[in-house]
Formats: C-alpha cells, sequence, structure tokens
C-alpha cells in the first residue's frame, strides 16, 4: 500500500485532550436508550400518574401506554431500585394505585326503628375530647377557623391542623382512598369527634372503585345515587362505630348554577345519611349561609351591622375567612350538644 493510499483513509475524529469524537446520530441513540432506561425506572409512578387523571381520552391513552411499560419494568426488576428509595423515605405507598372501598354495612333498625341517640359526655383537660378535621380543599378554611375557636379549650385536643387532600373525594379513591384512611385514622388515633367535608370535586360520573361487573351511569342516575350512598354510609358507619360523633359540612351555593345543582344532588344523600344515625351524625347545610337577598350566590354577604362581607373566594367555590369562620361556629354548636367541654371550667 503507498503512502497516498494512506494518506485518503480517514482520520479519527478526535477532540480536544485526545477524546474522540461520536457522529449526531449516536448521540440520538444514546438518549434515547437513556430515556428508556429512566421510563422503566420510573414506570410505577407514571403508570400511577396516568391512573389518576380525570377520565377522557387523555387518561386512556396515558394508560395504554404506561401500563405495558410498568409491566416490563416489573419483569426485568427495574422497579426495584424506585422502591427501595421510595421505603427509605418512608413513602412506600406512593405508587400503590389502592380503590377498595373498606367500609362496613350500615346496620338494620332493631324493631324497625334507629338506636337511641347516646347521651352527653363529658370532657375535661384530663380526659380531652379528641378532634379530627379531614376532607377536600373545601374543609381547609373551615376547619383553620374552627382550630382557633377550641385553641382556648383545654378539654379538646386537635393534634393542631387539617388533614386536607386537594382533589380527592369519594367518587376516586386511586386519587386518595378516603376509605382507608378514615379506617385507620379511627383505629389509630380514635377521634371522638370527627369535621368531614366531601363532594366538591364528586359531581361528575366517573367513578373508580367498584365491585366487579358492576357498572354505574351518569351523575345523578339512580345507580350513581346507589353507589354513592353506599360510600358516604360507610364512611359514617366506620366514623360512628368506632365511637366517634360526625358533623358532615354541606356542600355550599356556587357561582356556578349548574353546580350547585348537582352538588345538590350530593347534599341530599348526605343528608338523608345523617339523619339515620341520630346523636351519632349530624349534617351542616351551609347552602342558605352564602345565598344573596335574591337567594342566589353572592361573594358578598351582608353582616348585622349591614356591611357587606366577602365570604367566598374569586373561584365562586371555596370560603375566604369570615365564612369559615360562620361554619366553625356551627360546627362547635354541634359539637356542643354532643358533648359538654364547658362544665369542667366550673368546677
Amino acid at each position: 500500500m503507498t503512502s497516498e493510499t494512506r494518506r485518503r483513509k480517514p482520520r479519527r475524529r478526535t477532540g480536544e485532550g485526545g477524546r474522540r469524537l461520536h457522529s449526531a446520530g449516536s448521540a440520538i441513540v444514546v438518549s434515547l436508550a437513556g430515556l428508556l432506561i429512566a421510563l422503566l425506572l420510573n414506570a410505577p409512578g407514571l403508570h400511577k400518574s396516568a391512573t389518576i387523571q380525570p377520565e377522557g381520552w387523555k387518561r386512556d391513552t396515558a394508560l395504554a401506554v404506561t401500563g405495558p411499560l410498568e409491566s416490563v419494568s416489573g419483569a426485568l426488576l427495574l422497579d426495584q431500585p424506585r422502591r427501595v428509595l421510595k421505603a427509605a423515605l418512608g413513602r412506600s405507598e406512593d405508587d400503590r394505585i389502592d380503590t377498595a372501598i373498606v367500609a362496613p354495612a350500615p346496620e338494620e333498625p332493631v324493631g324497625g326503628s334507629s338506636a337511641a341517640p347516646p347521651k352527653r359526655e363529658k370532657f375535661s383537660p384530663r380526659r380531652k375530647l379528641r378532634l379530627w378535621i379531614a376532607g377536600d380543599s373545601l374543609v381547609v378554611v373551615p376547619g383553620e377557623s374552627l382550630l382557633r375557636a377550641v385553641a382556648g379549650n383545654r378539654a379538646i385536643a386537635s393534634g393542631g391542623k387539617i388533614d386536607g387532600r386537594i382533589a380527592s373525594g369519594l367518587e376516586r379513591p386511586d386519587v386518595f382512598n378516603w376509605f382507608t384512611h378514615v379506617r385507620d385514622e379511627m383505629r389509630k388515633n380514635k377521634p371522638r369527634a370527627v369535621v368531614l367535608m366531601f363532594g366538591g370535586n364528586d359531581d361528575h360520573g366517573f367513578m373508580t372503585g367498584l365491585p366487579e361487573g358492576k357498572e354505574i351511569g351518569s351523575f345523578g342516575s339512580a345507580s350513581w345515587r346507589a353507589e354513592y350512598r353506599r360510600r358516604v354510609a360507610g364512611i359514617m358507619e366506620t366514623i360512628t362505630r368506632n365511637g366517634g360523633f360526625l358533623v358532615w359540612i354541606g356542600l355550599p351555593i356556587s357561582r356556578d348554577g349548574e353546580q350547585t345543582l348537582r352538588y345538590d344532588v350530593i347534599n341530599t344523600i348526605v343528608q338523608s345519611e345523617a339523619a339515620k344515625r341520630p346523636g351519632r351524625a349530624s349534617y351542616l347545610d351551609t347552602y342558605f349561609f352564602f345565598a344573596g337577598a335574591d337567594g342566589g350566590f353572592s361573594e358578598y354577604i351582608a353582616d348585622d351591622a349591614g356591611r357587606l362581607v366577602k365570604m367566598r373566594a374569586g373561584d365562586g367555590v371555596h370560603f375566604e375567612r369570615p365564612a369559615g369562620d360562620l361554619i366553625a361556629e356551627k360546627v362547635l354548636e354541634r359539637l356542643e350538644k354532643r358533648y359538654d367541654l364547658s362544665s369542667w371550667r366550673r368546677s
């Protein structure tokens, strides 16, 4: 081979320091391989994120992609590093998709009538009433007001926090499973006074956690109402059978008239279920607290002095502080009717 031929042979491209340079195609292949490995490592989390999306074609498409991805990840054991890391952080349940409706069946009334309401109990600084406040985002402002209202009463132990979960409800246990959470809370911490508010995210026709082979119709249909009633009753039974007294805050009137009508469907179910448990569950109707002079939605409500007070947030659904204070006052009245929380002061 002549020296001229040798000169025609392409030389390897090198960069600064003698590093070999690769083609753009090689870089793309390496990037795609890295992306695939990253997807497989995080497949359980991606599948959970796809599952809890709102109903629609985006959710269906995401599930179609992440489902097989999770299966491959599990088969190749590529999901194990994520599981180990989650366990180390104390968040082993993050990727779990839990749709089980864990709740006792309602008890049949004895002799055709409900059991007698329990007697009013006394609590004091030596025997504190354990209070638990929980629900979706609507419970946060009233819950904060309630915590402030009871802060000076040493007969009440509140824990100083609200168990509020944004975008949760009873329709979608895959987003957050309130059924197992309520059960666990009642068993572990044994609160005797429970304040809940659900339904702000439940005015839809899509439910997860349905019994196998069961289907329901659109929101408000007979089958939807029956299933939602089963879930409301299950939450109430879990609390009352574990010795708790429940105050369930009803959904308020909203700026959207159609949404208000949907909220009325939910409120009717909750109110009727609470009525079956006198002395054990109480429904607090908030509708007319925030209705204007014409009976419709009003962001501002006149106080006793005739001054307009901003009660509702700009989204037409959530509460401002004065509204939270009003609801807290009414909740506390229900609690004091069920429990003696003040006679210890006189003694």
